[in-house]
C-alpha cells in the first residue's frame, strides 16, 4: 500500500512539474481609461476601436513574446470622478502594469496621484504640457499628446509670418481649454502679439454669438478658438452667421474631421496645428513618419469604415510605446517606466524622444499648419 502511495504521488508531482513547464506564459495585462461616451467621445470611441485593433493584431501574432496581451478597458466618460475610480480599479483589481489614458487633460490631471503613489506607469493621451511637467514630479507619468505649448508656438510662427499683430482668443472651460488659454498668455507676447479679447464658453453652450460680438468690436486681426468638444465646431458657424471675415485659427484640438464635418462651409480656411495622420495623403513620399501614418490610416479606416483622427493615433503611440517595452523587460510596472524615459520611437503624433527630464517626448516640430480644404484636412504648411 505505502508502494502504491508512493508511486501515485510521483505521478503527480511529475503530472504537475510537466503541466508547470509546459503551460502557456502568464498574460500581460494593460489598463486603458478612456472616454469612450459622453461629451468626450469624439476621443475616447477612436482610441478604444485602436487598442482594440492592436491587440487582436498581436494577440494574432502569438502574442507579446508568446504573452496573450489581455485589455481592460474602462469607459471615463470625460468625468474627473470616473477617471480616478477607473485607474485605481485597473491597479487593484485588474492588476495592470501600465496605464493607457485617460483621453483628457483634466481627467488626466486628476488620475495622476493614484499612478504615481501606486508606481504604475501612466501614458496620458491628452496635451496640457503640466501633465508631465515638471518630469522630477512625474516619474510615473508620460504623454503621448503634444504639448499645448508647443501648438501655441506653431500658430504664433503663422500669425507672425502673415502679419497679425491683435487678436481675439476663445477658450472651452475644460481641462483642455483652460490650459491652452494659459499658454496662449503666456506666449503672445514673446511673439509681438497682443491678446486684445479674450472670451470663454462652456461645453454644453450652443450659440458664441455674444463672445463673437465682443472680439470683433475689439478690432482683433485673428481669432484663436482653443477646444476639445464640440462646442467648438459652433464658433465657426456663428462667425459665418455674423458675417465675420476675421481668420480663424483652431487648436490642436480641433484635429478630428468630425468637428469640420459638424462646422459645415463655415470651416473652409480654418487653420490649425496637428499631427500629421490628418493630412497624410498630401505629404511628401519621403516624410519620415509617412509609412507609419499610413500604415495605421489603412488598418483603422478598414476595421471601422470611418475617418482616422488624432486622438485615435494617441491611443496607437501609447499602446504601442507599452508592447515595445514589454517585448524587452516583461511586465514589471518599475522596468516597463525606466524602459519608456530611455525610448525613441516613430509613432502617429511624431518622433518621440523620452528622457529623465521629458516625458512627453515631441516638439514643436511634430506638428504640421493645416487646414480645411473642400471639406478636407490639407497640410498648409509643413
Amino acid at each position: 500500500m505505502k508502494r502504491i502511495l508512493l508511486l501515485t504521488c510521483l505521478c503527480a508531482i511529475m503530472l504537475f512539474t510537466a503541466s508547470t513547464i509546459y503551460a502557456n506564459p502568464k498574460d500581460y495585462h494593460v489598463g486603458c481609461a478612456l472616454a469612450v461616451t459622453g461629451k468626450a467621445s469624439w476621443l475616447g470611441e477612436p482610441e478604444r476601436n485602436t487598442v482594440e485593433m492592436i491587440a487582436k493584431e498581436i494577440n494574432a501574432a502569438g502574442g507579446i513574446n508568446g504573452h496573450k496581451l489581455v485589455l481592460h478597458i474602462e469607459d471615463t466618460q470625460g468625468d474627473n470622478t470616473r477617471a480616478v475610480n477607473a485607474i485605481k480599479k485597473l491597479i487593484k483589481k485588474n492588476k495592470v502594469c501600465a496605464i493607457i489614458g485617460p483621453s483628457r487633460s483634466g481627467t488626466s490631471m486628476a488620475s495622476i496621484p493614484v499612478a504615481t503613489q501606486s508606481k504604475i506607469p501612466m501614458l496620458s493621451c491628452a496635451s496640457a504640457a503640466v501633465i508631465t511637467a515638471p518630469a522630477e514630479e512625474r516619474k510615473w507619468i508620460f504623454k503621448v499628446g503634444p504639448d499645448d505649448s508647443d501648438a501655441a508656438r506653431n500658430i504664433f510662427e503663422h500669425m507672425n509670418a502673415n502679419n497679425i499683430k491683435q487678436i481675439g482668443i476663445m477658450s472651452g472651460t475644460t481641462g483642455f481649454g483652460a490650459a491652452g488659454r494659459e499658454q496662449l498668455k503666456k506666449l503672445a507676447g514673446g511673439y509681438g502679439i497682443e491678446i486684445i479679447a479674450d472670451e470663454t464658453y462652456s461645453p454644453a453652450d450652443t450659440d458664441m454669438t455674444a463672445q463673437l460680438i465682443r472680439i470683433r468690436k475689439s478690432g482683433a486681426q485673428a481669432i484663436i478658438n482653443w477646444s476639445i468638444v464640440p462646442a467648438q465646431s459652433i464658433v465657426s458657424k456663428n462667425m459665418q452667421q455674423l458675417k465675420m471675415i476675421t481668420p480663424l485659427y483652431q487648436s490642436h484640438g480641433f484635429a478630428n474631421i468630425k468637428y469640420a464635418e459638424a462646422a459645415g462651409e463655415s470651416a473652409e480656411g480654418c487653420i490649425f496645428p496637428a499631427g500629421r495622420i490628418m493630412a497624410v495623403d498630401t505629404l511628401a513620399g519621403d516624410q519620415p513618419q509617412k509609412p507609419v501614418l499610413s500604415a495605421y490610416k489603412k488598418a483603422y479606416e478598414s476595421a471601422y469604415n470611418e475617418h482616422v483622427s488624432t486622438f485615435g493615433g494617441h491611443a496607437y503611440d501609447a499602446l504601442w510605446l507599452v508592447v515595445n517595452a514589454l517585448k524587452k523587460v516583461g511586465d514589471d510596472p518599475a522596468l516597463i517606466r525606466d524602459e519608456l524615459e530611455k525610448t525613441t520611437f516613430i509613432g502617429v503624433g511624431g518622433v518621440f524622444e523620452y528622457s529623465p527630464e521629458n516625458h512627453c517626448g515631441l516638439d514643436k516640430d511634430d506638428f504640421a499648419i493645416l487646414t480645411v480644404k473642400d471639406g478636407k484636412f490639407v497640410v498648409l504648411q509643413d
